[in-house]
């Protein structure tokens, strides 16, 4: 007979880890007790040693699918050191709150098909029920407001349980027991609806919502939003994590005057289906999108959208409003997941409605809404949608959807937000680092982390989900809660700080004064290799580089502060997790009103060109006649004196230029709108059969100082002249605008072999925002692995500046070891 104490770590708390200790023990005839507290799940064994061993191999191979077992220490209880009546049987005792919180939490969890039958089964008495759940589904980091996870610790708190439900949560056997968001009609969380009066203007009445309190009454709601949405309404939707804007995907007017009312012109929506053969009536879904569509996560995936030609004449085929997502070549699909969004759908399927917008509860640029009486004020009495359909259950923790795509079979995230995070990542195992770094993140598509090291010498990285562009005050104010969530929840105190060099972005400025305050050590990351390093980061964690290796790092994106005073974002960095040199980068021009070149890409263009000396090409006179001569004379004068003119060599920048320059995007109605209209129009080129690429445009001459250990600056003007020659000749917009991306990516090749050959490197890692365009990332891989190079692209986080967080955490770790070791 062996007496031993078990200790779980990983994600294995609101996942059903006690019910299946439980179970386990049963079944293997252990005696003793599981209870969970803020450092796992502790077991208490006492059984024959071969019982035990089969036992504890157990934990990890049959866990439940939701649960992350990342380690299980077995110690034996020293003689006498237990109680003998934990011999007899085995229990679930109540939580504890005496360790450390270093436990993880489960992300929220998507309607399993257990809940999901019998949400649809008029004999069962959660028939209907829009909160139905059990330990495999439902709501977890969005509604725990502390560790370890028990009821009390949620919002779940202030609805006690009646006696069916209580009965449920108690048995060992039953698919509810201990499931913590656990209710049903009678004493759970109830759905609301309030709508504007027929005026538009909501009046105090109105305000007063209706509870859906019975089946009846909730059915009532749900027709009742249905019916708004059937009639082109807006609805203000409450999800897991925030509200969404929803209306009738297939009504051109609906989704016009929704994209008016957010202040949303021309960024593509999102829309929801009922199911996977909806799914696919308006996209191609390969296995690796099926899955991720109809998995425990459920995010938007950005899908290939089927062609007129082939779903036009089709009767099954799924219509939607042209404005949804314009022209763009993709579509952001996702499937419904939580019980309120299967009952809409399956309500909207019977009224003919077979898609649905649901895009962000918020005027762009501002975080999302997650309480009800704050969404009415800001979403309905401000005339953004008609009503709302909210709830009783407090939202603890603010969270986007999850947006993803699929490049070369494997999954890239887009936005990290609601079932991925807080989900930890690795970093490398390194000798005198501080307890915790807190990492602060960019200014667009902020992300914080955390770090934590390990007892055994692994770290982890606690990133958060997408904050958005932290440029305002409300913003700022979701980064810090997003923030004070973690360090509270986990129990992290931060010891050093990193930030981003740039001096102006509002989290480095909050980096900079916490450190002076607190006396904490503060590491400065540039921009462009917190890109690369998050890449290194995690092929570290996957065996693919050594903790010491040096790769290739192309960094290509928008903005980032350079060490010169330069804007940079055109960069070929050979880089280590402790430091970069600069290889290679674009020649840089002016951004005349620097922020306002990035919103008129016209003004971009033509001060390239200046630059170039071919604006007097005659390729250039439609971009020319497109500006007024005032502006022309404004821009030029800015241009030749300096003036609010900073320098750039940003290939997201070079894109938007080629984008107006060929007539298909001239202004950015959200952030990087004419590139990725200049992608879409490639694309378009691409599926036709007369547009083969050639890139036999002229790339980029590359000039270098005669010291070896200087870098290339690579000049465009044999590029741009190319492209301007073929306007002159008449070639369409399309075809060179996919004779750009393959020149980009075929001259990005050589010049990286030219780098990797000279630095005797094998390894090229891509990170930045312009690596969001498919096809350039497609075609420079492609390139690369032709050129005998390994190539990493990031998969646990975005390309994006969603990365920086986790790139900066990478670097200051590695930093402040060698500070230590000196």
């Amino acid at each position: 007979m062996r007496h031993v104490h078990i200790h779980v770590t990983g994600i294995v708390q609101g996942v059903g880890m006690r019910p299946f200790v439980y179970r386990e023990a049963m079944a293997h005839g252990i005696c003793g007790w599981v209870l969970n507290a803020g450092d796992g799940v502790h077991i208490e064994a006492h059984a024959p040693a071969d019982a035990l061993d089969a036992f504890v191999a157990a934990l990890s191979e049959h866990a439940p699918a939701a649960a992350r077992v990342e380690y299980v220490e077995v110690v034996d209880l020293a003689a006498h050191g237990w109680d003998t009546a934990n011999e007899q049987g085995f229990r679930i005792v109540a939580s504890q709150d005496q360790t450390a919180h270093t436990t993880l939490v489960s992300p929220d969890i998507a309607t399993c098909d257990d809940c999901l039958r019998e949400l649809f089964d008029p004999a069962d008495r959660r028939y209907h029920y829009p909160f139905i759940n059990c330990t495999n589904c439902g709501p977890r980091f969005t509604i725990i407001r502390s560790l370890p996870y028990d009821r009390a610790a949620t919002s779940m708190d202030c609805f006690p349980m009646c006696p069916k439900c209580a009965a449920e949560y108690a048995d060992p056997l039953d698919r509810r027991f201990h499931a913590q968001p656990d209710a049903c009609f009678d004493c759970g969380p109830h759905i609301t609806w309030r709508e504007a009066s027929v005026g538009g203007e909501p009046d105090e009445a109105a305000a007063l919502p209706a509870v859906g309190t019975t089946r009846e009454t909730s059915d009532a709601i749900i027709d009742r939003c249905v019916e708004l949405l059937a009639g082109g309404g807006i609805v203000a939707i409450k999800g897991l994590g925030g509200f969404h804007l929803a209306c009738d995907a297939s009504n051109e007017q609906a989704v016009a005057e929704l994209r008016r009312r957010k202040r949303r012109s021309n960024k593509p929506l999102a829309v929801m289906v009922r199911d996977l053969a909806d799914a696919e009536r308006l996209c191609h879904v390969n296995d690796v999108a099926r899955g991720l569509l109809a998995g425990s996560i459920r995010p938007i995936v950005l899908l290939r959208r089927r062609a007129a030609c082939e779903s036009g004449g089709s009767p099954d085929a799924l219509a939607f409003a042209p404005s949804v997502a314009h022209d763009l070549p993709e579509l952001g699909v996702m499937l419904p997941y939580t019980p309120l969004q299967h009952l809409l759908l399956a309500a909207a399927e019977a009224r003919g409605m077979h898609a649905l917008v649901m895009t962000s509860g918020n005027l762009s640029e501002e975080p999302i809404e997650t309480d009800d009486d704050l969404a009415w004020e800001r979403l309905v009495a401000a005339g953004i949608a008609d009503a709302l359909l909210g709830n009783d259950r407090a939202i603890l923790s603010r969270y986007d959807d999850s947006l993803v795509r699929v490049v070369d079979g494997a999954v890239m995230p887009v936005r990290r937000a609601r079932g991925y995070a807080p989900q930890p990542l690795p970093l490398p195992a390194l000798d005198g680092t501080p307890s915790c770094v807190l990492a602060c993140g960019p200014q667009q598509k902020a992300t914080i982390a955390l770090t934590r090291e390990g007892t055994n010498g692994e770290a982890t990285c606690f990133v958060s989900q997408h904050i958005g562009d932290v440029e305002n005050g409300e913003t700022f104010d979701a980064w810090n809660a997003a923030r004070t969530r973690l360090e509270d929840l986990f129990d992290l105190a931060p010891a050093a700080l990193a930030c981003d060099v740039h001096p102006s972005y509002l989290s480095g400025q909050w980096a900079r004064e916490q450190a002076r305050e607190h006396n904490l050590p503060l590491v400065e990351v540039q921009h462009h290799h917190a890109h690369i390093a998050s890449v290194m980061a995690e092929a570290i964690a996957a065996g693919q580089l050594t903790t010491d290796a040096r790769v290739l790092g192309i960094a290509f994106d928008g903005t980032g502060a350079g060490t010169d005073g330069t804007i940079w974002g055109g960069e070929f960095l050979v880089a280590g997790l402790g430091g970069f040199e600069r290889a290679a980068h674009l020649l840089t021009w002016a951004l005349p009103g620097g922020a306002a070149s990035v919103r008129d890409a016209r003004r971009n263009a033509f001060a390239l060109l200046s630059e170039l000396g071919l604006l007097e090409h005659p390729g250039a006179a439609r971009l020319l006649g497109s500006l007024d001569e005032q502006t022309r004379s404004v821009t030029a004068t800015m241009i030749e004196h300096g003036i609010n003119s900073p320098r750039t060599s940003s290939m997201g920048r070079l894109f938007d230029a080629a984008a107006a320059i060929l007539g298909i995007c001239d202004k950015a109605t959200y952030e990087g709108e004419p590139a990725i209209e200049l992608e879409a129009a490639a694309w378009r080129a691409f599926s036709s059969e007369s547009a083969c690429p050639t890139g036999n445009m002229a790339s980029f001459s590359a000039t270098e100082s005669s010291r070896p250990d200087d870098f290339h600056v690579l000049n465009s003007r044999p590029l741009f002249e190319a492209l301007l020659e073929g306007i002159r000749t008449g070639v369409p917009a399309g075809k060179l605008a996919l004779d750009f991306h393959v020149t980009i990516a075929r001259a990005s090749a050589r010049i990286a072999s030219e780098i990797c050959a000279r630095e005797g490197l094998d390894t090229v890692a891509l990170s930045g925002g312009v690596f969001m365009n498919r096809l350039l990332l497609q075609l420079l891989t492609h390139e690369l692995k032709d050129a005998g190079l390994a190539v990493l692209v990031p998969h646990a986080v975005p390309a994006n500046d969603g990365c920086i967080a986790y790139g900066q955490a990478a670097i200051a770790r590695a930093r402040l070891a060698q500070t230590a070791l000196r």
